[in-house]
Order: structure tokens, then C-alpha cells, then sequence
């Protein structure tokens, strides 16, 4: 689980990439749900998962914001 105050000290690079790495993740818990018809043994996984994504959405967007009014 990220931290907004560590996000903010990355570069938006690095944001995007990491953002990708927890979709992946989602991705893949989802697919692991499925494969076992709903045993799952962390269901809270997948939403830790989503609102990482969005954590990370919300500052690559702040950051491109202030970019933009600079």
C-alpha cells in the first residue's frame, strides 16, 4: 500500500511505471479469483489493488497539473 507524501516525491516517470506494475497485479489477482472460482485466500487484496491504481492516478494528475501551470 503506497503513501500519498512518498508518491509525491517521485518523478512522474516513475509514477507511471509503478502504476503499471499495480494494474499488472490487479490484473493478475483477478485472474487467480477466477482460476479458483472464488476461493481466494486475500480478498482484500483486490481492493488494496484498486486504490492503489487510484492513489497513483490522483498524484500523476496533480503532478502534470502543476506542471501545466508553471
Amino acid at each position: 500500500m503506497f503513501k500519498v507524501e512518498d508518491l509525491r516525491n517521485q518523478s512522474i516517470e516513475e509514477l507511471v511505471l509503478l502504476c503499471e506494475e499495480a494494474r499488472a497485479k490487479l490484473f493478475h489477482l483477478i485472474n487467480d479469483m477466477k482460476s479458483k472460482k472464488g476461493e481466494y485466500a486475500n480478498p482484500h487484496e483486490r481492493k488494496h489493488a484498486r486504490k492503489d491504481i487510484a492513489r497513483l492516478l490522483t498524484v500523476i494528475s496533480e503532478k502534470r497539473y502543476q506542471q501545466a501551470t508553471r
